[in-house]
């Protein structure tokens, strides 16, 4: 009969069995972001439980292209990995991946009490939408320039809309917003560069996506931006900006992760995730976007509304300043958590040594004090207390209560005199 195989053992065959992260995805080792987001994509929707229920290969297959594609989207982790293979990629980092279309009841609650303690949870977009949208079974309403609409999506539902525009407001820049006063969170999606199932994380038990698909060949949509929403006072908002030129967003579930291992880390990679967008600009025609009621259990109130920017350049250059100082300070940030991490190993060191020295010096000087008393012949002094200062004999301490208990006389009070024995004398001068 073989032996059993220890869990330490049974995690090291696992790692052997492991395929290529690019193998397994179907790109090249030089491939770009947008190349493996696209096979993630495919890959994902063919083999996403959803479509595969009651199917173990399916499953495995593709719980291994999610995990091959959190490697490879990573730049850390793909330069880890190219360099040392999968040992030099922590596992523990894999954030946790969820579907909630395809939860029950129980899992869901879980998943939101999870979330509400500040853990990222990764979740997908339902399947179902999106091959719903791929096939072109979804209705899509007109959405004009400079007007907004508000309505109330239901939980794992999309509403699409349309935008045309012309080729003189292309030039001028496009913007898309969505925002929410109801304490709702919400994040944005696009139709025009595919993005991949699992990476749109929420933060709340009640969000919104905001989508940008693009059109197939066949008529249908694909997913090709997403954009997370961010709190401004009382409201969450979330946008899309084609301006022409390069534009940033920030994703702030690196920072959230890092800050659990180490708190200053919140700090120091605050800025990790500003990275440039996939779109810089869109051409004439149509557009299709959507907002994906992603909520745990409750549906979620918006507006959305399409802009173009023409009226609006002295903002465009403010945000292209702004955001190229975002990037320099990125930048000095990187050589400041150096000079931080090291006078702080300093300081650390010091204070260390200042608790040893003093427990040192006390030590020695309590020793010193036991070499003063040794020197004497006399035997030691027996410590009086308060107690043995106040005793006295039995006698004394008898006579001296009787002395408190005895309560004088009428003989011994000293008699007052009353007011008509006072003499008094009268002055002769004053009589008549």
């Amino acid at each position: 009969m073989p032996a059993q195989r220890s869990k330490s053992e049974r995690t090291d065959a696992g790692k052997q069995l492991r395929r290529d992260p690019y193998e397994v995805l179907g790109v090249s080792r030089n491939c770009t972001d947008q190349e493996i987001k696209s096979a993630y994509r495919k890959m994902a929707l063919k083999y996403h439980p959803d479509k595969n229920a009651n199917d173990p290969v399916a499953a495995d297959i593709f719980k291994e292209v999610t995990f091959s594609y959190n490697i490879l989207s990573d730049p850390d982790k793909r330069r880890q990995y190219d360099t040392a293979g999968f040992e030099a990629v922590e596992s523990e980092s894999q954030e946790l991946e969820l579907d909630l279309s395809s939860l029950g009841a129980v899992n869901t609650m879980f998943a939101a009490l999870f979330s509400k303690l500040g853990v990222p949870i990764k979740t997908t977009v339902s399947a179902t939408v999106l091959e719903e949208a791929l096939n072109g079974m979804v209705t899509v309403r007109p959405l004009l320039l400079d007007q907004h609409i508000t309505r109330k999506v239901e939980k794992q539902c999309a509403h699409f809309y349309s935008v045309t525009i012309t080729e003189e407001e292309a030039r001028a820049g496009f913007v898309c917003r969505v925002q929410s006063s109801d304490k709702s969170k919400f994040k944005v999606y696009k139709n025009s560069v595919s993005i991949p199932l699992g990476t749109i994380h929420s933060f709340s038990s009640s969000t919104l996506l905001l989508l940008y698909f693009d059109r197939e060949g066949t008529g249908g949509l694909s997913l090709a931006l997403q954009e997370d929403c961010t709190k401004t006072g009382k409201v969450t908002s979330a946008g899309m900006y084609f301006l022409g030129f390069p534009v940033y967003r920030l994703d702030q579930t690196a920072t959230s992760m890092a800050a659990a291992k180490d708190p200053d880390a919140a700090f120091f990679k605050k800025l990790d995730g500003f990275q440039p967008c996939e779109i810089t600009e869109l051409k004439a025609g149509t557009h299709v976007f959507a907002v994906y009621g992603d909520n745990f259990f409750k549906s979620a109130s918006y507006m959305i509304e399409a802009l173009c920017a023409a009226p609006f350049t002295e903002e465009k250059e403010n945000l292209r300043a702004v955001e190229a100082e975002i990037l320099s300070k990125r930048a000095e940030l990187s050589k400041f958590e150096s000079e931080y991490r090291e006078v702080l190993a300093q300081f650390t060191e010091m204070t260390s040594r200042y608790a040893q020295e003093m427990q040192a010096i006390d030590e020695l000087l309590k020793q010193r004090n036991e070499i003063h008393a040794s020197y004497t012949t006399a035997p030691p002094m027996k410590r009086s207390t308060s107690k043995n200062r106040s005793r006295g004999s039995p006698k004394e301490t008898k006579e001296e209560g009787q002395v408190r208990d005895k309560k004088p006389t009428m003989r011994d009070r000293p008699k007052k005199k009353k007011w008509f024995n006072i003499h008094l004398k009268a002055d002769k001068r004053n009589k008549c």
